[in-house]
């Protein structure tokens, strides 16, 4: 049972600005009065002829917002005098120290999953004396808590980056330690139930793409008419397609296929100019100007092959090969970096082709090379070999704007989904925040 406490409740004030008020009989110190702060490992460091012993060791990117991840765990050869001291126990509390785009403190409980085990000197190990370990790290993920260390963060260009100091003197509330129990059992709960539905809705996404691409596969290797009479197309990975439809190599349908600058792109890079797209802005979905770069207008004309025009086609080489969109009037006239240029085509709809060249029929084309090996790279003659089904342009229309308007409603379910679990997950973060902070009443804390 929770309820909101009522103003019977007696509060006391918490004395940090993030947080106005705890219950009465809480009281309220700095980590360092609760909790040992472990300092890690500093790498590099020249033992001369000392013997030494390998450790595996955590590292930040093993420290994620809740949870570890252990599928890549360096190891180290250090002095065992040396490991003893930043040796992870169970129970110990993982903070990160930050970085770019990561929350200052991120981090989660060590339970002992490797042993022994050492961390890294970006990775701090906080040892609860007078709490338990559950609950200074339920107070540790709250926004209250990155507050704080976000206030007190060491600031580099775009990095943040916390101390042990700034760790040691982070105001935690202390309730009587049955009430701690109750709390953390309360959080544990809750948050499972939570979190469940989030996995449930993560699951309507995954379905929902898996229709998304089935969709659009189905229509363009098939068509509309589930009636049409079908033929082989001759392609393995093609299957049947409609019998009044043509199959040819993309290259005998193309003007030109090219490539965009692979020579030192960088050198031509401007702070404002024209935009040169790269792998990262094509998506299945269509282009997209995030992270763009510049050239100048001269290098532009300098480039003039690798220049893109409304209706051509760019596809990524590397990264996520063949992943293909439509050249739209926001690019006309921009240059490309590294990607697989197709002009537009006068035996295709470009919406028609793109569609066809991201379905998995294509995708298996060009990621099997000779005697059906896997290859990283789409290149040129890969994509000039490409065996494309060739519909009339007006069956082409069709197959366009029937996708346009099936997609749409699967992309307005992904965006209500999307929102759901947005919404779950912030319902989590102030559940455990409410709970942390004596907000609400937990049966059996009181």
């Amino acid at each position: 049972m929770t309820r909101d406490l009522g103003p019977d409740v007696p509060f006391c004030d918490s004395d940090i600005p993030w947080l106005d008020k705890i219950p009465v009989h809480w009281t309220f110190t700095r980590l360092k009065f609760v909790a040992e702060v472990q300092g890690g490992l500093t790498l590099g460091k020249n033992y001369g002829t000392v013997a030494l012993v390998e450790y595996p060791y955590l590292r930040v990117a093993n420290v994620q917002d809740g949870h570890l991840d252990l599928s890549d765990v360096a190891t180290v050869m250090v002095p065992e005098t040396e490991a003893e001291s930043c040796l992870l126990k169970v129970g110990d509390v993982l903070m990160n120290e930050g970085g770019d785009a990561d929350k200052l403190g991120r981090g989660c409980i060590w339970a002992g999953e490797i042993i022994p085990c050492l961390h890294q000197n970006h990775v701090f190990a906080v040892r609860p004396r007078l709490v338990c370990s559950e609950w200074l790290n339920a107070w540790a993920s709250i926004e209250i808590a990155e507050a704080f260390f976000e206030s007190r963060a060491k600031q580099s260009t775009n990095l943040a980056s916390i101390s042990a100091t700034n760790i040691k003197e982070l105001p935690i509330p202390i309730p009587p330690a049955d009430e701690q129990i109750a709390i953390v059992a309360y959080i544990d709960r809750e948050t499972a139930r939570l979190e469940g539905l989030v996995a449930a809705k993560e699951l309507v996404l995954e379905l929902v793409a898996e229709k998304r691409r089935a969709l659009i596969t189905y229509a363009v290797t098939r068509g509309l008419d589930p009636c049409a009479p079908l033929r082989d197309s001759g392609i393995p990975w093609l299957d049947e397609i409609p019998a009044h439809w043509e199959v040819k190599r993309l290259k005998f349908t193309s003007p030109e296929i090219t490539v965009g600058i692979v020579v030192t792109p960088a050198k031509y890079y401007e702070s404002a100019g024209v935009p040169c797209l790269r792998s990262l802005n094509v998506r299945e979905e269509g282009l997209t100007d995030s992270d763009l770069v510049y050239i100048s207008d001269e290098s532009n004309a300098l480039l003039a092959k690798s220049r893109v025009f409304v209706g051509d086609l760019v596809a990524v080489r590397s990264g996520q090969p063949g992943t293909t969109a439509v050249v739209n009037e926001r690019f006309d006239g921009a240059n490309c970096i590294d990607l697989i240029i197709i002009r537009r085509s006068p035996a295709f709809v470009s919406a028609f082709l793109s569609h066809f060249l991201n379905s998995q029929p294509a995708k298996m084309q060009f990621l099997s090379g000779s005697g059906g090996a896997i290859q990283q790279h789409f290149n040129i003659e890969t994509a000039k070999d490409l065996v494309v089904p060739v519909p009339s342009l007006a069956e082409q229309c069709a197959i366009v704007a029937h996708i346009a308007t099936e997609t749409a409603k699967l992309d307005a379910l992904r965006s209500a989904t999307e929102r759901t679990i947005a919404l779950l997950r912030e319902r989590r973060a102030a559940l455990i925040a409410a709970a942390v902070t004596g907000q609400i009443e937990v049966e059996g804390a009181v």
